[in-house]
Order: structure tokens, then C-alpha cells, then sequence
């Protein structure tokens, strides 16, 4: 069978794709237990997801990506990514290489041209793999159930100015195709209760809940035995994994003990953990065990629930509503731990989730947040609605300079899934299965700030304890007030002066990027290693702007000869060119007199009108025919412009039209004068050469010579010679008319589009 992507386009990879998957499935079996590939597994079923096909773009910023997502269901054991990639076979088509990402939980973050991220931003590196032309396959083993993504894109552009549909171009289609194998029989390891268990063949799978406010989980295998023999050769993966960090936890039992355990401190509240245990000692050797596991509870202290008992005692069967609700999951481990009995392990913020817009959260605790010694305060921040993780997570922490002394120090972790509880025992910011985000809080330091672009989908947890490193004692009674702002935005600081916030879409998901102007770049158009300085800026303003009043030499010699319509072409497409660039800038030298939209819509409209009129005015029409046609001309503009405002035929269909008819009316004269038209050779050498010399230089330049680093500088000599070329190419007046006549034929009314001489031998 040939490869999956020698095809043209993207109808070859929808095609190919399920095929290439349905020999995979048949090729390659479910996977077994170590060393026995012959027996299959009845418990496992295949499941295969797959999304429509979609056209690469050359990187220059996140929205340039071709974002993909999908969803892995519980109790998955394998998930295998089949990547394919297709192009033409066309001359504009070569070989390049696709960079793809992935990542559980959000987007992924990357950073292909190597820029800074602003200040206090924390990113992970991304996972990712280059690929050619044909199919790759990425193998993951348990991953972890909800959503992933998936990120392709060509490599970085060259920053050339393209005008779409005058050069062909090469289409490099890529779809991503999901096969999950997943288990169908999970064995549910119930807190305390031991387990049998017997390994053979095929690993086992198991799966227990871990409720909320669980403050360490304990996994043992007891009398574990290998064909009566003592020994434990059992290899325990506990978790899932998740890209592009992975905190499995994998546990070894070859020694002689008949006893082996594994602690997890802060596991992930309210979710199923999947354990599996797989035999280490061969196919034939069979490995019994008990599996036990034992969860230690975390009793949590209310803020807002003791507030209520302290300013109303006569409502205390009614203050428990201040308390967060516990799950029955909670109650059954408080009841089975004991836990109602232990001292409390953290102190409970409630903080309310208040929904702005569009991937923007505030949050706001309803109590002063107060940071001691004994055990740490915690803040839980809901972003598990699944459409949270497109935009970035900001924490900004600041006490004042009289609340906390020199040798005290709040400790504050940020982490997903389950809070950092372990402040008395080690600062590493680490859960079980997750690596949080340290920060610190001083007299010397008395702000923090903390950027996560694009968060995972989970429920994020901030922790504060008090420390003191020196002298413990001094902190035991101290209370620090901590100042918190929390918040969820599309783009950080809206993407500064120098960039736009857009807001992307793939099929129902939302996320957010910044687009950047002037040379600045990066993640939030914070990197200014390429950035114009405000007098570049400046200039090339001006130069945009003030290249449009060449059209005054167009509009004078217009009027001067009578053509009306034509000068009043020619200064609209002077006025909105000038105002539309104005506000094209960005930074400080910016002027918007309308909408953004609005005046690009009636800059480009302008300008394809001015080429229309120009060549049908040199075509010498005659006046009603010629006012037909410019009208004409304008709808079928405004027409094409609504539905692609870019497309290069837009202009070029009907000022090819216009050049076919004056060249048939010049042609026309030709035969019935038996002479060459125009019969001045003056006009040719010093008139119509010039102009069509200075628009086939506009031209060339227009499509093949403008990048986004020369464009204030091609484009503005794009406006001096489209209106200098129009200056030359304008027709002489008749020779009935006088000049600046239009004075005198507008008392004429409606004389003024009349005219009794026959047009075909009195023009010069």
C-alpha cells in the first residue's frame, strides 16, 4: 500500500485516513501481558476518533497553528496518534517539515521563533515532533481521561506580503486520526478493603476514587507471592499521563519482601486514580497479591463558616450553608478516618467565580485572606468548565510593609487538581502528580506575580503558609494579611500597546492570541528585539499617509480637463487611503477618525475603482455608455470586496475587462481612421510610456516586493506612482471644451452629460 499522503490535497488524506487505521487495528493486536504476544485481551475494546482535515499555514504567531481537540474517555490504556500530512505535486510544492504539539488540558505553548515571554510568565516545555511528507504515529500509554490537544504548523514565514490568488501557492493539508484501546472491566480498590488479585497473562487494572480534602493516599501489596515462593516481582504504574510533563508514579517490587507500598502526598481530589499492576515474572509464572489502599483525610477549618458562628449563635443548624458542601465521598472517608476527630490540616477560603466574558474569570475571596504558621490557607479557583484553559491565569500577591516582619517569610504554591499541603515538611511545590508554581512573599519582596498562559482544565489551588527559617517560635502566633488578585483574561495586559487580542476558534473551542505590529513580537507583543522606536514609527506614518496627496496632481489635471467623476474617484481613494493608514498604526502614532473595518473596506474599494476609471476615461467612451460602466464597475467592486476583500482577481477581473475595451475602442478608431490611435507622438513618448511604465512598476511591486519589514516603504511608493501613473494616463480634454469648463457647464444642469458632437472624431 502506498503512503497516506502522495495525494493533492485534503480529499486524499480524508480518504486514506480511515483506511491507514483500519489496517493498524487488524496489523497490530491489543497489547498483552510481557512476553505472551499470542493471547489477546477480551477486556480491552478499540475506539477510533477523527476530525476533518486542515490547511497548514507558515508560523508568524499562534493564530498561524491549526489547533485540533479531542477527547480521550475514561479508563483509557493506549492512545495512538496517526499524523498525515499531504501537499500538491505542483512546482510552488516542496518538502517542509511540520512541527506538531501536544498537550493534555489546554493548548499547547510554544514558541517557535525563540522570542521572550513578559515578565513572571511560567512555561512548560512543549512535547513535540517533526515530520515529513507521509504518516507518523506517537504511542502514549495511559493517558489521562478529558481533553487533549494537538498543534501543527509549517515552519516560520518569511514575512513576504502575499496577494492571495495571483501566485500559486501550496497547499499542505494535515489530520491528526485518535485511536484509544480502553479498558471494559475495572477492578474498584475500595479504601481499606484488601483486594485479591492474580497476574498471569494480562496486567490488571485497577481504579479507586480519591475524594476531596484526601491529604495522602497509601498503595501496599501484602502477601504477595510468586508460585508460592516469596518475592514480589510486580511492577505497580499508579496515574496518567499527561503531556508535556508526566508525574506517573511507578513502583518496582523485586525484593524479598513480601510487603510493598507506595505514598502519595496530595493526590487529586474528587477523581478516579487508575493503578496497574503487571507481572515481572514471565508468561507462565503466577504472581498473587492483596492490593490495599488507605486514604488519609484532611479536615478542612472554614473561614466563612466560623465567621457565621461568631456573629450568629442562635443560626448555628443553619451556619453549616457557609461551609463548602462536602461530597459524599468526603463524609464516608470522614466517618471511615476518623477524621472528624483529627485537628484540622488546612484553613478554606471560599472564593466565588464571577464570569466576565469570553474566557475571562474573576475571582474574588470573600474574606481577607490571613496566612499563618500552623497550617496553610487555601483558595480554590474553579477552571474546569472545560473552556478556560484559551486564555491566561494571573495571581498577583502583595502584603503591606507593616504586617510582616524581616525574618518571616509566606510561602505560596500554586498547583492543579489537589493543593500543596506539606509546607512543614519540604518547599519542593510538589503534589503527587503534579509540579506546582513556587512564589514568596518578604519585607524585602512584598509582591509576587505569577502568569500561566493557557492553564490545564482542572481546579486550580493556591497555597499560603507562614515560615520563618530562623526562628520558628516568632511565627507561632503571627497573622499575615495577604492582598490577592485573581483573574482570568484572554490576553495579558490585552496584548500592550504594540498588539491585538484575537479570539480563535476550532469548532466550538474558544481560545485567545495576540497578534503583534511595529517589529514587536512574543507571546503578549512584549519582545522588542526587532521593534520600530517611536520615531520609526512616526516616519512611517507619515510616509504612508502623506505618499496619498500625490493624488492632488491627478485631481487637478482631472478637473482642468472636465473629468468630474474622475477626480471625484480620485479624492475619495486619497481621503480614506490617508486615514485608513492612519489608523493602521499602532502604538502612538495612530489615528482612527472612523471603524477600523470600515475605512480599510473604502481604501481598497477606492483603489480598484481609480484603476477602473483611469482605463475606461482612456478608452473615450461616450458619455452615457462611459458613466454606465463606471457605475457599473463600483457595484461590481463593492460585490467582490464583501466577499473577499484580499483576493487579487477582485481587481484584476474587472480592470482586465476595462483594458479589453479600450483596447477594442482603440483598435476600432484605428481601422475607421486608417492611422495609428492615439495619433500624437508626443502622447505616446511623453504620456501614455510613462504611466504604463510607472503602473507595471506599481504592479510588480504591489505583488512581489512588499514584506512586512519594507511595507511602509514599497507601499508608499505603490500610492506615488497608482496616482502618478494616473496623472499621465488621463486622457486629454476635448477639443470643444475649454479649460476649467466644468465652472461653467454646471449652471447647465443637465447639459452637463450631454453632448451633440460625435465623440468618434473630435477626440485628439
Amino acid at each position: 500500500m502506498g503512503r497516506a499522503g502522495t495525494g493533492t490535497g485534503g480529499a486524499a488524506v480524508a480518504v486514506a485516513g480511515p483506511l491507514l487505521l483500519l489496517l493498524l487495528l487488524l496489523a497490530r493486536s491489543p497489547p498483552a501481558a510481557a512476553g505472551d504476544g499470542r493471547k489477546s485481551d477480551a477486556r480491552l475494546v478499540s475506539e477510533q476518533f477523527s476530525q476533518s482535515p486542515q490547511k497548514l499555514a507558515f508560523y508568524s504567531w499562534y493564530g498561524s497553528t491549526r489547533l485540533f481537540r479531542f477527547r480521550v474517555p475514561p479508563d483509557t490504556v493506549l492512545l495512538r496518534w496517526l499524523l498525515q500530512a499531504s501537499w500538491g505535486s505542483g512546482p510552488s510544492c516542496t518538502n517542509v517539515e511540520i512541527t506538531v504539539y501536544f498537550r493534555y488540558g489546554a493548548p499547547p505553548v510554544i514558541n517557535p521563533l525563540g522570542t521572550s515571554f513578559p515578565d513572571n510568565t511560567s512555561v512548560q516545555p512543549s512535547f513535540l515532533v517533526k515530520m515529513l511528507h507521509g504518516n507518523t504515529s506517537i504511542n502514549i500509554s495511559h493517558p489521562a481521561p478529558g481533553d487533549w490537544f494537538v498543534a501543527a504548523h509549517l515552519p516560520p514565514s518569511s514575512q513576504k506580503i502575499e496577494v492571495k490568488g495571483f501566485i500559486p501557492t501550496c497547499a499542505y493539508v494535515f489530520q491528526p486520526d485518535m485511536l484509544v484501546v480502553r479498558v471494559v472491566e475495572v477492578s474498584i480498590l475500595e479504601p481499606d478493603v484488601p483486594l485479591p488479585q492474580t497476574l498471569l497473562h494480562h496486567p490488571s487494572y485497577l481504579k479507586i476514587f480519591v475524594p476531596e480534602y484526601t491529604q495522602k493516599l497509601r498503595l501496599e501489596l501484602q502477601g504477595c507471592a510468586s508460585n508460592g515462593s516469596l518475592g514480589c516481582p510486580v511492577r505497580l504504574t499508579v496515574g496518567s499521563a499527561t503531556l508535556p510533563g508526566n508525574f506517573r508514579k511507578v513502583l518496582t517490587c523485586t525484593g524479598p519482601t513480601q510487603d510493598c507500598r507506595l505514598l502519595l502526598p496530595s493526590p487529586p481530589w474528587g477523581r478516579w486514580l487508575q493503578v496497574t499492576a503487571k507481572s515481572l515474572a514471565g508468561p507462565l509464572v503466577s504472581v498473587v497479591f492483596n492490593a490495599v489502599a488507605a486514604l488519609t483525610a484532611c479536615r478542612p477549618w472554614s473561614v466563612s463558616f466560623q465567621h457565621l458562628l461568631q456573629n450568629s449563635a442562635n443560626q448555628s443548624g443553619n451556619a453549616s450553608t457557609g461551609l463548602l458542601p462536602l461530597s459524599p465521598s468526603y463524609q464516608e472517608l470522614d466517618r471511615s478516618s476518623g477524621a472528624g476527630d483529627s485537628p484540622f490540616c488546612l484553613r478554606n477560603y471560599p472564593v466565588p467565580r464571577e464570569d466576565l466574558d469570553v474566557v475571562s474569570v474573576r475571582f474574588r475571596p470573600l474574606d481577607q485572606v490571613l496566612v499563618q504558621s500552623d497550617m496553610p490557607s487555601v483558595l480554590r479557583l474553579y477552571l474546569n468548565t472545560g473552556m478556560d484553559s484559551g486564555g491566561s491565569l494571573t495571581i498577583s500577591l502583595q502584603v503591606n510593609k507593616t504586617a510582616i516582619a524581616n525574618n518571616t517569610l509566606v510561602v505560596v504554591c500554586v498547583t492543579a487538581a489537589s493543593p500543596f499541603l506539606s509546607f512543614n515538611d519540604s518547599l519542593n511545590c510538589t503534589t503527587a502528580f503534579f509540579q506546582g508554581y513556587p512564589l514568596s512573599l518578604s519585607a524585602s519582596s512584598r509582591k509576587a506575580t505569577l502568569v500561566i498562559p493557557y492553564p490545564e482544565t482542572d481546579n486550580w489551588y493556591l497555597s499560603l503558609q507562614l515560615v520563618c527559617p530562623e526562628s520558628p517560635k516568632e511565627c507561632e502566633q503571627a497573622l499575615v494579611p495577604v492582598e490577592t488578585t485573581l483573574y482570568l483574561v484572554p490576553c495579558l495586559n490585552d496584548c500592550g500597546p504594540y498588539g491585538q487580542c484575537l479570539l480563535l476558534r476550532t469548532h466550538s473551542y474558544l481560545y485567545a492570541g495576540c497578534s503583534c505590529k511595529a517589529g514587536w513580537r512574543g507571546w503578549s507583543c512584549t519582545d522588542n528585539s526587532t521593534a520600530q522606536t517611536v520615531a520609526q514609527q512616526k516616519v512611517a506614518t507619515l510616509l504612508l499617509t502623506l505618499s496619498n496627496l500625490l493624488f492632488l496632481a491627478p485631481i487637478t489635471i482631472s478637473v482642468h480637463r472636465s473629468h468630474l467623476v474622475e477626480a471625484s474617484v480620485y479624492a475619495y481613494t486619497m481621503f480614506f487611503s490617508t486615514f485608513y493608514h492612519a489608523c493602521d498604526q499602532p502604538g502612538e502614532a495612530v489615528l482612527c477618525i472612523l471603524n477600523y473595518d470600515t475605512l480599510q473596506y473604502c481604501d481598497f474599494l477606492g483603489s480598484g475603482v481609480s484603476i477602473w476609471v483611469t482605463i475606461l476615461c482612456m478608452a473615450r467612451l461616450k458619455a452615457a455608455l462611459k458613466y454606465v460602466l463606471f457605475l457599473l464597475g463600483t457595484l461590481v467592486f463593492a460585490m467582490s470586496l464583501q466577499m473577499d476583500r484580499r483576493a487579487a482577481w477582485n481587481t484584476m477581473g474587472p480592470c482586465l475587462f476595462a483594458i479589453m475595451v479600450m483596447v477594442t475602442m482603440w483598435v476600432y478608431r484605428c481601422g475607421r481612421r486608417r492611422h495609428c490611435y492615439p495619433t500624437s507622438w508626443q502622447r505616446w513618448i511623453f504620456y501614455l510610456l510613462p504611466g504604463i511604465s510607472m503602473a507595471t512598476v506599481a504592479i510588480t511591486i504591489y505583488t512581489t516586493m512588499m514584506t512586512s519589514d519594507n511595507y511602509y516603504y514599497t507601499h508608499s511608493i505603490w500610492h506615488m506612482l497608482l496616482a502618478g501613473s494616473a496623472a499621465f494616463l488621463l486622457p486629454p480634454r476635448e477639443q470643444h471644451t475649454d479649460p476649467w469648463a466644468c465652472s461653467q457647464k454646471l449652471p447647465c444642469h443637465y447639459e452637463i452629460c450631454k453632448n451633440h458632437r460625435e465623440e468618434l472624431y473630435t477626440v485628439t
